[in-house]
């Protein structure tokens, strides 16, 4: 980690520290905030905001310039050199960089990029965002790959949550079993017959429903080596596809869309106090983490997933012992904490208002979401030909829905008024 990154975080836990001091000094006056105050928290949320902004500016320029030399190379998986000291067999003189400069650049006459392992070069760097890929799945070890999905996750508050992602090599409907009730034990006296029952089950059907993309770039831009191109296109292209494959997994319906967990949750707890603006009060938020059960609630992939305009009033709310329920993350890239589990923003959350469903908590490994095949790259030359523009699209095949629906999964609904 570099110094800049360290004092960036440093300073944000000091602002942290003061914004807590001043919450704790007006709970234990009993009293309510001045309107001064309230600017000062307002402040210390917006300079909170700004220094999450440049940290996660910093790490991602670390990261470019940790893999700007290595990029192109790893299109094929290792660098030549690094491959023979490793034992591994030639490349054949192939220049992996040259070839997809000039695939960028139109020069091969190909029309899209087909990014193949070659096994001499070792085994293939798997993204860790699959955690159940098939033997024929189309992962690619590449650093544009990478950045694609990268930027899908960044807009995708229900991609940082630890799903099942399932990657398929086609697009055929998928059908998964899903619980819809659990067995039951009984009781049973000496020689009585024993008690008998089933888990309820269902069929969750996976299908690919098409997201898509493009980007028209200046011949110019393509010919200028100065040019950041393939971290613009994963960027430009990623979110675009990121915004809406990642609302509907949020909220959506089913029907030509994904089914989202929102839609598929249970309600956990009903706010009962009004006027708030439907807002979860701090025993709301107890209520509804306890209303999960144990085994979902101690699961490494349990998270809190709100909008970020909610997540700004959990930081003002504090327990019955005066303490901030809201926790700053002490490592970077780290998701903050909400009553000590990991708390994650969704834009594509529902806002809070009254009678609404604004919060959720549970155990996201049990919401699956299938992608067929990874992020489909390709150019054209001749789309565009009048104007000198070259076509890139982007095309991602997917869908999700909650698996287990006994309660995995379960939402803070707010008060009618």
């Amino acid at each position: 980690m570099s110094e800049v990154a360290k004092r960036l975080r440093d300073r944000r836990l000091n602002v942290w520290n003061e914004n807590k001091a001043l919450l704790e000094q007006v709970s234990d006056e009993n009293r309510s905030f001045t309107s001064e105050e309230e600017g000062r928290i307002a402040a210390y949320n917006e300079e909170m905001d700004k220094l999450d902004e440049k940290i996660r500016g910093v790490l991602d320029q670390e990261k470019r310039a940790q893999t700007a030399e290595k990029s192109f190379d790893d299109v094929i998986g290792r660098k030549p050199a690094l491959a023979a000291a490793a034992g591994y067999a030639d490349s054949g003189g192939r220049d992996a960089a040259a070839e997809v400069r000039q695939f960028l650049k139109g020069e091969t006459g190909k029309r899209s990029m087909e990014f193949a392992h070659n096994p001499a070069l070792g085994p293939i760097n798997y993204r860790t965002l699959f955690t159940n890929t098939a033997a024929a799945s189309a992962a690619v070890p590449t650093d544009f790959y990478d950045q694609l999905i990268s930027h899908l996750i960044e807009v995708s508050g229900v991609l940082q949550t630890g799903c099942t992602v399932l990657n398929t090599a086609g697009g055929e409907t998928l059908q998964i079993p899903k619980t819809t009730g659990h067995t039951a034990a009984a009781s049973a006296s000496q020689g009585g017959t024993l008690a008998s029952s089933d888990p309820a089950l269902a069929l969750a059907s996976l299908s690919s429903f098409k997201y898509a993309d493009m980007v028209y770039v200046a011949r110019e831009l393509l010919d200028d080596s100065g040019v950041d191109l393939v971290g613009y296109l994963a960027m430009s292209v990623g979110r675009a596809i990121g915004n809406k494959f990642g609302a509907d997994l949020v909220t959506g319906t089913g029907t030509g869309q994904p089914t989202g967990f929102m839609t598929s949750a249970t309600i956990g707890i009903t706010g009962t106090t009004t006027g708030k603006g439907g807002a979860a009060q701090y025993s709301d938020l107890v209520d509804l983490e306890y209303s999960v059960i144990a085994p979902y609630r101690q699961s490494r992939s349990c998270y809190w997933i709100a909008a970020d305009k909610t997540i700004g009033g959990f930081r003002k709310i504090l327990d019955s012992n005066n303490r901030p329920i809201w926790e700053p993350s002490m490592v970077l890239g780290s998701p903050d904490l909400l009553l000590g589990k990991p708390l994650v923003a969704d834009p594509f959350m529902p806002a809070t208002v009254t009678a609404a469903q604004s919060v959720a908590f549970g155990d996201f490994s049990q919401f699956f979401v299938r992608m067929v095949g990874g992020v489909r790259f390709e150019r054209s030359d001749d789309f565009k030909f009048d104007t000198d523009l070259v076509a890139f699209r982007a095309v991602l095949r997917g869908d999700g829905v909650l698996v287990d629906q006994t309660g995995a999964i379960k939402t803070y609904k707010g008060p009618a008024t």
